[in-house]
């Protein structure tokens, strides 16, 4: 049985809560296989690290939290430095490359571009960054098709944000791919 571990961090207020909801949701309901999504915030709440966790499986799910890191994604240096310890051998660590400077050494593939400013100067809001994030994070895992990813961004989002979610995901997706070599 196959079990993926995703761990979305960063500042509380960033949307990263929202990006593992619709993660779980596009492997849960458009890609068929079982998914639970947890979070945690720091006790500031907004500007405080927080973190959501997704587990994605082909079987039950016992435990809803992420014990072994597959993936990560850190948006600030704090939450780098908080949520990196279990990340796990053969990993991937994304991270927003303004923000995160200071690397953790380990034996991970790290992925990074200035996914804040991408949101704010390539798709023209700042609010989309976790749809950025998100779709890297997709294009790094391999773990929901791109198709069934996009679809949970869409039923998520409300309708006259349509267009700009779609750019922000697919900015977010082609970016990771041409980060990764």
């Amino acid at each position: 049985m196959s079990r993926y571990e995703l761990r979305f961090s960063g500042a509380g207020g960033q949307g990263l809560i929202t990006a593992g909801i619709i993660m779980a949701k596009a492997a849960s309901i458009y890609e068929g296989k079982q998914a639970v999504q947890s979070q945690s915030y720091g006790p500031e709440a907004r500007g405080g690290a927080s973190k959501s966790e997704v587990i994605i499986s082909d079987g039950p799910i016992d435990y809803p939290k992420v014990t072994a890191c597959d993936a990560l994604l850190a948006m600030t240096q704090e939450a780098c430095n908080k949520y990196s310890h279990d990340l796990k051998d053969g990993g991937v660590l994304l991270v927003d490359s303004d923000l995160v400077t200071t690397l953790p050494k380990g034996n991970f593939k790290t992925v990074a571009f200035p996914i804040i400013n991408t949101a704010k100067n390539e798709v023209g809001r700042e609010i989309v960054a976790n749809i950025v994030a998100l779709g890297a994070m997709v294009a790094l895992t391999g773990q929901v098709s791109r198709e069934n990813a996009e679809k949970a961004v869409l039923s998520s989002v409300p309708e006259a944000f349509l267009e700009l979610n779609k750019k922000a995901f697919s900015m977010g997706y082609e970016k990771a791919l041409a980060a990764k070599v």
